[in-house]
């Protein structure tokens, strides 16, 4: 999909949906239905945004229980996870890395959600720069991630 946008942000492979934008002080802002709030937007939240609402549109995760680019510690160092879904209980359920399209989901980024994983402990990972999208399954047992061929719907 080559297709640029008026914000010369290129169309993603997501379902369309009806973004809210606006622009403030010359910088265009992006509604974040999860955090209530405009954000700057940048390729990287172009993405994210798109994956929210996928989820929560299509997949039926509720906003209420996304935390984005959550905060947490790694070998001391401050690390965000882009997107953490939680179960009714508050526990980490899924952890959604975003890359903006230029960057390609490699290895390294696949080892980086995992390092991430050390701490957050879900069960499910999504790795995407919204053109590309890989969701794996944590088999807990064997302490190997199993690839799905689609993000699962929300159980509630």
């Amino acid at each position: 999909m080559s297709t640029l946008l008026p914000t010369g942000l290129p169309a993603l492979n997501f379902p369309s949906y009806e973004l809210r934008l606006q622009e403030e002080s010359g910088a265009l802002k992006i509604f974040d239905a999860a955090r209530k709030k405009y954000v700057a937007l940048t390729p990287e939240e172009w993405v994210r945004q798109h994956l929210i609402h996928y989820l929560n549109k299509d997949k039926g995760y509720p906003l209420g229980l996304m935390k984005v680019e959550k905060e947490f510690k790694y070998n001391k160092l401050s690390k965000r996870a882009d997107i953490i879904v939680c179960d009714r209980t508050g526990a980490p359920l899924l952890m959604a890395e975003c890359k903006s399209t230029d960057v390609e989901i490699t290895q390294g980024v696949f080892d980086q959600a995992v390092r991430y994983n050390l701490v957050m402990d879900v069960q499910l990972m999504i790795l995407t720069n919204g053109i590309k999208h890989f969701c794996f399954k944590l088999d807990k047992q064997n302490q190997t991630y199993i690839a799905l061929t689609e993000i699962p719907i929300w159980e509630k």
